[in-house]
């Protein structure tokens, strides 16, 4: 009590939990830049035609009505297009708010395991929520799984796995023997495992078939890379249709709105959006091969290969070459405080003509380097 009579008021320490006090925020520095290959969003938006015919839906809705409690019009059209049950199927306002739901739902008071470096919301969200994190660094070279040390890490669980194939930030797909190998552990002992699918369309490979009928096993997928829908944050679940039933328990209710379940229903079902969508992945998948060719061929840069629609790239200054950049108009993103990135760089595909920009920009810079070195 104050010498006024007035309660004191309470700390920071009081009010907040020890565990979000200690964490930091989500990184990611905003950039000046017209050229934006920082986050790996799709460089081409939806046709003009496609967009005006979700407009024209969007004005039909009630938009003074609540929205359909589970989005069920927007399951239906994924699952159709995703060849999956639609009550096993789990849209959401982005694949953060399922990591989210999935550590709440089977990480707390247990463990959530992941690999280093991978997506950092995962460990985020356990650290957050007070769940005990274990992550196991990726092996060099190539970021190839840890099979050994994963296997030791799940046989003192259960709780949550999840592992981001094809891999991020590293742009990897993880041999198929090693995640067959520990998916079976990973049942044995109890967990519940994700395989976050986000970046599958630029591989033309996924991992359904060892998700199907498996209760213990999700996949997530997104909106915002080859579906162009990043702005509308949207991600989903598949699985077992009593996995996805328990999870739903932990989403909030009214949780899609009436646009993004609009959105979706309309994008899932629509010709011309899903041959829209096969041009941007092909486009990306193109450029993927030419920028890293480029790229191999540059002194001074290393360049991991990818099957996703980013590359990963080291030079002898991060810092340095990604500020030189930015003067230069040129938006990527630095990894390079990551664990096991020292050094690196990460530059999403645009559209050709950004793509070959950044390239001119980066040989600029690196003929600098030299004399900056």
């Amino acid at each position: 009590m104050a010498a006024n009579g007035r309660p004191t008021p309470a700390s920071m320490r009081d009010m907040i939990r020890d565990e979000v006090r200690a964490a930091p925020p989500y990184a990611f520095q905003e950039a000046l830049g017209d050229v934006k290959l920082d986050q790996n969003e799709a460089p081409r938006d939806l046709p003009e035609a496609v967009r005006r015919r979700l407009l024209d839906r969007l004005a039909d809705a009630d938009w003074n009505r609540y929205p359909a409690l589970r989005a069920e019009e927007a399951h239906r059209a994924l699952a159709e297009r995703d060849g999956w049950h639609p009550e096993g199927v789990l849209l959401a306002p982005g694949s953060n708010v399922l990591i989210q739901t999935v550590v709440i739902a089977a990480g707390l008071g247990r463990t959530v395991l992941t690999v280093e470096p991978t997506f950092s919301v995962y460990g985020q969200q356990a650290r957050l929520l007070g769940a005990k994190h274990v992550s196991v660094p990726l092996q060099s070279p190539g970021f190839t799984l840890d099979v050994e040390g994963i296997e030791r890490a799940l046989k003192q669980g259960p709780g949550v796995w999840f592992l981001a194939d094809p891999a991020a930030p590293t742009g990897n797909r993880h041999d198929d023997g090693a995640v067959e190998r520990l998916l079976d552990v990973a049942r044995e002992e109890g967990w519940l495992t994700v395989i976050d699918e986000a970046y599958w369309p630029y591989d033309r490979r996924h991992r359904l078939d060892q998700v199907r009928g498996q209760p213990d096993r999700i996949a997530l997928r997104t909106f915002s890379k080859a579906d162009a829908m990043g702005g509308v944050r949207l991600g989903y679940a598949l699985g077992a249709t009593e996995t996805i039933s328990e999870l739903t328990k932990v989403v909030l209710p009214f949780n899609v709105s009436t646009w993004q379940s609009t959105a979706v229903a309309l994008l899932a079902a629509d010709a011309e959006a899903n041959a829209a969508r096969e041009a941007r992945i092909e486009e990306a998948i193109e450029e993927r091969a030419r920028v890293y060719a480029t790229l191999e061929a540059m002194e001074r840069v290393d360049v991991h290969p990818s099957v996703t629609n980013f590359l990963l790239f080291s030079v002898p200054d991060a810092k340095w070459v990604y500020d030189q950049l930015l003067e230069a108009g040129i938006r990527i993103r630095r990894q390079d405080h990551l664990p096991g990135l020292d050094g690196h760089l990460r530059v999403s595909m645009g559209t050709p003509n950004e793509n070959d920009r950044f390239l001119d920009a980066l040989t600029r810079v690196l003929n600098l380097e030299v004399t900056h070195g």
